[in-house]
């Protein structure tokens, strides 16, 4: 499939404004290992090729092992994540996946076990990020891998 149309060109000044929030996250509270995680688990739910590719890379270049990149889909039946991870997790499909009801409260009760409420905050925001990014490249088939070079991401070794 194709890319549909580049909307880095068509709305420049909102994108300029999600690029600078995104900037931002590596300064919050939640670790790296936990926002790749969860960045790839929302994309993954949200069937975005190109953020689960993106994401997969950055994740590898930080040092994430492979078979943790492989158990996202399966992490609760999988022992390699933490309660912290395995909570954001939770937090991430809740929040990615809306039901009617909105948010469980064991789901929230579980999240708040793990985060301060900066946390839950942080978390909250990068989860709510992560899912407009998804529908971005999902709607517009941004196509996995063209902006490799751009990010750096060839330096993850993966083909």
């Amino acid at each position: 499939m194709a890319q549909r149309l580049n909307y880095f060109e068509q709305s420049p000044e909102l994108l300029k404004k999600l690029v600078e929030l995104n900037s931002l996250f590596p300064k919050t509270t939640i670790e790296e290992p936990v926002r790749e995680l969860v960045e790839i688990r929302a994309s993954q739910i949200n069937g975005c090729a190109f953020c689960v590719d993106m994401h997969i890379k950055m994740a590898k270049i930080h040092g994430e092992r492979e078979l943790r990149l492989h158990h996202v889909a399966i992490w609760r039946e999988s022992t390699l994540f933490s309660p912290r991870e395995r909570a954001a997790l939770a937090w991430t499909e809740a929040l990615t996946q809306l039901s009617a009801e909105g948010v469980p409260d064991g789901v929230y009760e579980r999240v708040r076990t793990q985060y301060s409420e900066k946390e839950l905050s942080d978390l909250t925001l990068l989860v709510g990020t992560i899912n407009t990014w998804n529908r971005l490249n999902v709607a517009f088939r941004m196509v996995p891998g063209s902006f490799d070079k751009t990010f750096g991401l060839e330096k993850a070794n993966l083909e």
